[in-house]
């Protein structure tokens, strides 16, 4: 297995892998471009979670508890890193202090008001999203592509942010991706969803607007990302591992919004 590769699980997810040889920039760059693929990983855990949930609830189950129950694995496979940053971020942008202290708050191990109430609206915003995507008979899909949108924010992140500090996982990931690669994921995802959507049986004819949302879910994902990155790299100075957990949650949880708009239950 790629260095690259083994970093990128051992620092995204739980999977109890051989430690990669080389820890340096490179390896460090090669494990962020390859974190959409674990992104694809995770979701198809999870959506596998979400599919024995509704056959277990079947036939006159609700489709909640699965939805609750895909999400909670994404926590519990990334043991909750990204919801951590999301936290963090929050408190730390919530302080209106000077990027050396509110960076010190981030590192605290206590959570504050707003990174809680954080936590909550965001998890319950993609129960919520998920479930409607759900009823639509496209939860799956829709689940797979908002978490590896979330590693692709992640990714370009790297390309080209600067680091807030001369340590940490910000300083090793940070301008280590190279041009393109964001490029390429985009394209790849774009269109393997798009032939998705337009191959998947649809009986209420909307083959072209499953395609136009997916395209609109994927784009506005990865703008809410880069939207966040640039106002917390203004206020902290740099991007930092909270930062990119944070992306992360933010672009997944935006995907599922827009997959899960104008949603008819079936």
């Amino acid at each position: 297995m790629p260095d690259g590769l083994r970093l990128a699980l051992t620092t995204l997810t739980v999977a109890r892998v051989r430690s990669p040889g080389t820890l340096d920039r490179r390896t460090a760059g090669r494990a962020m471009e390859l974190t959409p693929l674990v992104g694809l990983l995770l979701g198809l855990a999870a959506a596998i979670v979400l599919l024995a949930g509704r056959v277990l609830q079947e036939p006159q189950g609700t489709t909640l508890l699965p939805c609750v129950l895909a999400i909670g694995t994404l926590a519990v496979l990334t043991r909750g890193l990204h919801l951590d940053g999301l936290a963090d971020l929050s408190d730390g942008l919530a302080s209106y202090q000077d990027p050396e202290r509110a960076r010190a708050i981030m590192k605290a191990p206590d959570i504050g008001p707003l990174g809680v109430t954080s936590l909550i609206l965001v998890l319950l915003v993609q129960v919520a999203a998920l479930l409607a995507c759900v009823l639509e008979g496209r939860g799956t899909a829709s689940l797979l592509l908002a978490v590896t949108a979330g590693r692709l924010a992640m990714t370009a992140a790297c390309r080209s942010t600067p680091a807030a500090t001369a340590d940490g996982l910000g300083a090793l990931v940070a301008g280590t991706v190279r041009r393109g690669v964001t490029s390429a994921w985009f394209v790849l995802l774009a269109g393997a969803f798009t032939v998705y959507a337009l191959i998947d049986p649809d009986p209420s004819g909307t083959s072209a607007l499953r395609v136009l949302r997916t395209l609109l879910a994927l784009t506005l994902a990865l703008l809410a990302a880069r939207l966040l990155r640039r106002h917390a790299v203004r206020r902290l100075g740099g991007l930092t591992g909270d930062v990119l957990g944070a992306l992360s949650e933010v672009a997944t949880t935006v995907c599922l919004v827009v997959l899960s708009a104008g949603t008819v239950s079936r």
